[in-house]
């Protein structure tokens, strides 16, 4: 799963405001970086991209004063979309770009573009060298005033002295993060005056390219969250990471404002392993093993980040962690990894037997876990009859739990983004009868039905598929084929959502003239997924038949939390065959498993911090006071020292005195352990039932869409 808003450029600029000229007078630029204009390969790249899109792209937006108006609050929100950036005047000067950019795009025309980011850049400058005005005195941390950190729904400041004391907080507050973490005033001042004047170096160096990138990036994202624009810089920059294997951490990152956040971590890697860097998290600073320092990276060039925590095999780097969803300024931890290679057998198809008390009687549980669906396509092309495959690896590693006799088979899908679409049918295939699995609508309105390759079932016993937010793309289309043939139950968290298809052009590739080279890459979403019983999987994802807590916030992550994300819709079921119902079966493990939550400490234990996370997570402002920062962030410790001694307690283990006692591999995976009692019961309810609940039905059906 790609995030397209990834390679927005002008995410990564730090918000930071000060003086503005009022009223909607354009501004005059002070001296400084030299002005931006449009190239000729950029006239060129926007008309070529503006004729893909009104011709392939899936949602055939017509390119009319609608979808310019919708470009340019996009091209303002990759700008500052926490509103702290511009004025009102700023937004009331804009408007007269609101019909006019789609006449831009056609004719290659980008001075409205280079105009609104002009103003954007006086603006930064002009706030930068206010907030380090700011840094010449120590603020009074003793003040009762609090700092509104997210102001996306805000009305835009109206005047320069509303917009300089919400920079002054804004500062106040960079530094309360620091002190909390016991440096001096001193030492702040010197850290946020570096941070303040990277950022705005940073700024001063973008050139037309990057604004360019930025702005089709915009119009792109317009359209939907996986079209997506890269400039040839970035293209080259996109085909080497795709060919390369580095040493690093093993998780993929992106700019949000100033802050390098974590878009999701890799299996095989070193993070995946360790399994306390999740997705949304941010990192702060970095260290080296050889180094007591932490390096302050608030404000840094993405690429420099990446190759401060690369480094060779075998060495250590530290991350200061501020957890995703967390308030500037809330407490950090610090996270201490080995840099190895992604191990591409660590991405590959695991097993593992969990044995569950039944009736007092111990009785095993298959789990495989499938972190994506791969497949090697070099290898089964020069004839390799061992080539590595998702399919192939669950088909032997069912054959070895057959030994272990398992009761039952769960497949976890937590955390896998997708992968091969052909790997997907053909791992559906390992548990249905031969049958279609998944429909795709492409832009014209074709519709082509993928069927199950696989001429034999693997395992016909009860199944359960757990999933969770980020389960994505082709999970999303195995969870959702195992659940319209009732061939299996689906416990976890409503599924992403990413149900489109997107194509890859080289524009070199469509240029009339050889020497019009370097001219970037576009991807446009070109197709939609749609379940055998008509149903998309785009928007809504796949609803589990058994709902269990999670603390992935599913308001800001997936498909439904995108701007512009395509709809869910419908077409007609495809005619497919399914087994009994299974409602009442769902209905009996529900309450089953409810009456086992209430006595789980493991569980218990969970839901108390995912109450206390949906808490901090509902917070949009935060106290400037030192002291009431310091009770806070005291409080939430204790609160966390006593849910876990609480939960110890429980299990018959020791308390501990201090948060740092605990390990990674301490810490129960409480939903698989509870997705393996739901999978025990539901064999107990089918062998009650003679095995109907698992067998294929003879009659033909085309239910409905949910």
């Amino acid at each position: 799963m790609k995030n397209s808003w990834k390679y927005a450029l002008a995410t990564c600029l730090a918000a930071l405001l000060g003086p503005a000229v009022p009223g909607m007078a354009k501004p005059e630029l002070p001296p400084g970086p030299a002005v931006l204009d449009t190239t000729p390969r950029e006239r060129q790249v926007a008309r070529m991209v503006t004729r893909f899109v009104e011709r392939a792209h899936y949602a055939k937006l017509p390119l009319d004063d609608a979808l310019s108006e919708a470009t340019l609050k996009t091209y303002i929100d990759t700008l500052d979309g926490n509103r702290h950036y511009f004025l009102q005047s700023d937004i009331a000067y804009f408007a007269r770009y609101r019909n006019t950019l789609d006449d831009s795009l056609r004719s290659g025309d980008m001075d409205p573009v280079f105009d609104i980011f002009r103003l954007y850049r006086l603006r930064t400058q002009q706030n930068l060298n206010y907030a380090l005005s700011v840094l010449d005195h120590e603020p009074d941390f003793s003040v009762d005033e609090d700092y509104v950190f997210d102001r996306k729904d805000l009305p835009w400041i109206s005047t320069p002295a509303q917009m300089q004391d919400l920079w002054r907080r804004r500062v106040k507050n960079d530094a309360l993060g620091l002190m909390l973490a016991d440096k001096t005033w001193k030492e702040t001042a010197e850290v946020l005056r570096k941070r303040y004047t990277r950022v705005l170096d940073r700024v001063n160096k973008l050139d037309s390219d990057d604004v360019f990138e930025t702005f089709m990036n915009a119009f792109a994202m317009t359209l939907d969250p996986h079209s997506n624009y890269l400039s040839p810089r970035q293209s080259e920059e996109y085909k080497i990471q795709m060919s390369l294997s580095y040493e690093g951490i093993g998780a993929s990152l992106q700019l949000d404002d100033e802050f390098v956040q974590v878009m999701n971590v890799i299996p095989g890697g070193p993070a995946a392993a360790d399994g306390r860097l999740k997705a949304n998290d941010r990192i702060t600073a970095v260290g080296q093993q050889d180094s007591k320092e932490m390096v302050d990276v608030v404000g840094w060039e993405l690429d420099d980040v990446v190759q401060k925590i690369r480094g060779p095999r075998g060495s250590k780097v530290r991350l200061q962690i501020l957890p995703g969803g967390a308030a500037p300024g809330a407490t950090e931890y610090v996270l201490e990894l080995s840099r190895d290679k992604i191990k591409l057998e660590e991405q590959a198809a695991k097993k593992q037997v969990i044995k569950v008390d039944r009736d007092g009687e111990p009785v095993n549980v298959g789990v495989i876990t499938v972190p994506s669906f791969y497949q090697d396509f070099e290898a089964r092309n020069r004839g390799d009859k061992d080539y590595v495959s998702t399919t192939r690896d669950v088909r032997r590693l069912i054959g070895e739990l057959r030994k272990d006799k398992i009761v039952s088979l769960v497949l976890d899908l937590r955390g896998n983004g997708g992968g091969h679409l052909t790997e997907a049918t053909a791992l559906t295939g390992l548990f249905i009868n031969q049958g279609p699995v998944v429909q795709l609508r492409d832009t014209n309105g074709r519709i082509e039905v993928l069927d199950d390759p696989e001429p034999t079932v693997a395992y016909n016993g009860p199944l359960v598929v757990l999933v969770d937010r980020f389960s994505a793309s082709a999970s999303e289309i195995f969870a959702a084929a195992i659940q319209d043939y009732r061939r299996g139950i689906v416990i976890g968290q409503q599924t992403f959502g990413k149900g489109t298809v997107q194509n890859l052009y080289e524009l070199d590739q469509y240029s009339h003239s050889r020497s019009d080279r370097g001219l970037g890459q576009l991807t446009l979403t070109i197709g939609k997924f749609y379940r055998v019983n008509g149903g998309s999987t785009q928007h809504r994802g796949v609803m589990p038949d058994i709902t269990l807590p999670s603390a992935i916030d599913a308001a800001t992550i997936g498909e439904s939390s995108r701007d512009r994300a395509l709809p869910w819709d419908q077409i007609a079921a495809t005619r497919f065959q399914t087994s009994q119902p299974l409602d009442a079966a769902i209905l009996e493990l529900t309450r089953y498993e409810n009456t086992q939550l209430a006595g789980d400490p493991d569980m218990r234990h969970l839901e108390a911090s995912i109450k206390e996370f949906d808490q901090l997570r509902s917070r949009k402002q935060i106290s400037l006071n030192l002291a009431v920062r310091k009770k806070e962030r005291e409080s939430e410790q204790r609160a966390q020292l006593d849910r876990e001694n609480t939960r110890r307690s429980a299990q018959g283990l020791p308390s501990i005195k201090s948060l740092d006692e605990l390990k990674p591999d301490e810490q129960p995976d409480v939903l698989l352990q509870t997705t393996a009692r739901v999978a025990s019961e539901y064999s107990r309810i089918s062998s009650a039932n003679q095995g109907l609940l698992t067998q294929s039905a003879p009659a033909a059906t085309t239910p409905q869409a949910p």
